[in-house]
């Protein structure tokens, strides 16, 4: 299967990783800096691969390659645009998150690929952890019984030297805050295990040490989910000196489980009613990674190629992708509001909070 990348940063090692693990035919790399490109598939030892071609502008790849496949991994404020483009050119596509930075870009993303029948994938890919999918068979399973609460905690760090490294960084209109950007994945999990149903959110959101910034390193918010349940919601890029955690706690009638590790990676507690000997090898489990973002690109790779090719949905589709960013949107409307906003949010955009901190 023809594969490209569009977008050579930060986060593009995991894609051409996952790329060569799924073995996809790599036939192009797209950034506007063609030192990026070199420097990444030099990395992987693909620098001298003449099949590789590389380009400086997307839509000059999407003509000329016509991949079946190619996933977004530039600043996040144009994931929406390039992926409307490999749509409507009948290529099926992977964005990296968040999907959009607009409620309407989501929509129109959701809308025109059910229209050309393309696959889009969200790249929520920590929602193939291990410990993730234990969690999702145990809450599918119905082991919790109701669910009573639970709650998401992302508590890293990130320096002015991460910032300076990219300027689109911590800015409205290419970026967001440490929810939009480190926070969205916790946020995907707590709703999708919690029914993806909300009703309401009530959100904080506060800018503590990153005056040159545009946006907030610290947000807080307490979600009403339709199905009665409460989840809580911490992000923040604030704790000295590096990253701590990532944990997922859910509390049910007849379970408690939380996750931990720094990206949800490990499962700190796992006690059920009823147990067997699958549970024993649960307690304490813990899957090693290398980087914050885990292990779960090469997978979600895997479900987007087998999609393609039975033509079902991707494990993590569009619809994710949208539900995550309306969480964040619906935290950024109630901080700057200081009211609760109810959910389905419409016409919402980052861009909307340009001027509530920094510069």
């Amino acid at each position: 299967m023809k594969y490209a990348l569009i977008g050579c940063g930060r986060i593009a090692v995991n894609h051409i990783k996952a790329a060569l693990n799924n073995h996809l035919e790599i036939c192009a790399v797209c950034d506007v800096k063609p030192e990026a490109m070199e420097a990444l598939l030099a990395k992987y030892g693909l620098e001298k691969d003449e099949n590789i071609r590389r380009y400086t502008d997307y839509k000059e790849l999407l003509a000329a390659e016509k991949p079946t496949l190619a996933s977004i991994a530039t600043e996040s404020g144009i994931h929406a645009e390039i992926a409307l483009r490999c749509i409507d050119a009948g290529v099926n596509v992977i964005i990296e998150k968040p999907m959009a930075m607009s409620m309407a870009d989501a929509e129109e993303i959701i809308r025109r690929s059910g229209e050309k029948g393309v696959k889009v994938s969200a790249c929520h890919q920590n929602r193939f952890n291990v410990a993730v999918q234990e969690l999702r068979r145990a809450v599918e399973a119905g082991r919790f019984g109701r669910i009573s609460h639970g709650s998401i905690h992302v508590r890293w760090n990130r320096n002015r030297g991460y910032y300076e490294q990219a300027p689109w960084r911590g800015t409205w209109a290419q970026d967001g805050g440490c929810l939009m950007n480190q926070c969205i994945h916790g946020v995907d999990l707590l709703r999708w295990m919690m029914g993806d149903e909300v009703e309401e959110v009530y959100g904080v959101t506060k800018q503590q040490f990153h005056d040159y910034l545009q946006c907030e390193d610290i947000g807080m918010a307490v979600v009403k989910f339709k199905n009665g349940a409460v989840g809580t919601i911490e992000g923040t890029t604030n704790v000295y000196p590096k990253n701590l955690e990532e944990t997922l706690y859910l509390f049910g009638e007849t379970g408690t489980v939380k996750l931990g590790g720094t990206s949800t990676n490990n499962i700190d507690v796992w006690d059920f009613a009823e147990e067997g000997e699958a549970d024993e090898k649960n307690k304490g489990l813990q899957e090693a990674t290398s980087n914050v973002y885990g292990n779960g690109h090469t997978s979600l790779f895997a479900d987007m190629i087998e999609a393609i090719e039975q033509d079902r949905k991707p494990y993590v589709d569009a619809v994710a992708g949208r539900n995550a960013l309306e969480m964040i949107l619906a935290i950024y409307q109630s901080a700057a509001t200081g009211r609760p906003v109810k959910l389905p949010l419409k016409g919402v955009a980052s861009v909307d909070f340009m001027g509530r901190f920094g510069k």
